[in-house]
């Protein structure tokens, strides 16, 4: 009975207030969420959980020893999806990220994406940020994943303990410059040998989402994944080239073992490593000291 009336209720409201599709504006029809069917077909999945060290992951080598990564959909300027980015970041629309979540969960379960993942870190806000917010994105998109795979969300563990301002206008270097050493993490004895996954609203460089995983360098026997509602699509296409951008764990730390990448010893090193997975030229240049890349 009370089903009953609240799916009464909900239609008179949608009478008046009519829900829309956050890609084309379109009125939703009854079973519909957040996105219309005819959106979400023609949706730029990415498909990147279905290919091994693909271009997600390849952000990433030589900066944290990942199991798996992923993003969900590709977004770029001037593309409807974008709407979706925006809505659930400036639009107050924080059902749409548990909505998408879940839309994402239920096509990487499939897949075995989430085998052996223990707990699901969301990036997060700073909390002057999130109040003004009110909510955090990354967090509203990792319990639409939750609600589908059942792995348990922390919040708590990983605190951003610095305000810093928005990335959307920095350059690649001012994206690393600006996160270093912004995360902390409490509770270290709670993911000794945990599988852990770190979920974010969007990536281009990979900057946040390094700092972050960079916060459980000490934690022994820790491993990483990483998944993201949406990659910016030149990144994707131009962030990492198979010849020249693999640096070894080893060149960070003994055994593969997570070191800071931002380790001020390791800056030579780290100079470089983010100069070659930003250019898009076919040549590195001579004092980088390495051979033509042949992989771009």
């Amino acid at each position: 009975m009370e089903n009953t009336f609240k799916a009464w209720f909900l239609s008179f409201v949608h009478l008046f207030f009519p829900r829309q599709c956050a890609v084309c504006g379109s009125s939703l029809q009854e079973g519909e969420e957040g996105i219309c069917i005819r959106c979400n077909m023609n949706m730029p999945r990415t498909n990147y959980h279905l290919r091994e060290d693909n271009s997600v992951e390849r952000m990433f080598w030589g900066k944290i020893p990942l199991e798996r990564g992923t993003s969900f959909f590709y977004y770029h300027k001037g593309s409807d999806f974008r709407h979706i980015l925006h809505q659930l970041k400036y639009g107050g629309r924080k059902d749409l990220g548990e909505i998408m979540g879940r839309f994402m969960a239920a096509e990487l379960a499939a897949t075995g994406f989430f085998r052996g993942i223990d707990v699901i870190i969301p990036v997060p806000l700073h909390p002057r940020k999130q109040k003004l917010r009110g909510y955090n994105q990354s967090e509203c998109i990792a319990r639409g994943v939750s609600a589908v795979t059942g792995i348990p969300i922390d919040v708590s563990s990983v605190l951003r303990r610095r305000h810093t301002e928005t990335q959307t206008r920095k350059s690649a270097y001012e994206r690393w410059e600006n996160v270093d050493g912004i995360f902390l993490l409490r509770y270290p004895e709670r993911f000794v040998g945990k599988h852990i996954l770190i979920v974010d609203d969007v990536l281009t460089t990979g900057a946040t989402t390094t700092a972050c995983a960079d916060a459980l360098k000490d934690v022994g026997g820790v491993h990483v994944s990483i998944l993201t509602l949406a990659v910016r699509e030149s990144e994707a296409e131009t962030s990492a080239c198979h010849d020249c951008s693999r640096i070894s764990y080893a060149e960070f730390g003994e055994e593969g073992k997570l070191i800071s990448i931002f380790d001020t010893q390791k800056t030579e090193l780290i100079g470089k490593f983010l100069f070659v997975i930003s250019v898009s030229s076919k040549a590195v240049p001579e004092e980088i000291g390495a051979e033509p890349c042949r992989g771009i």
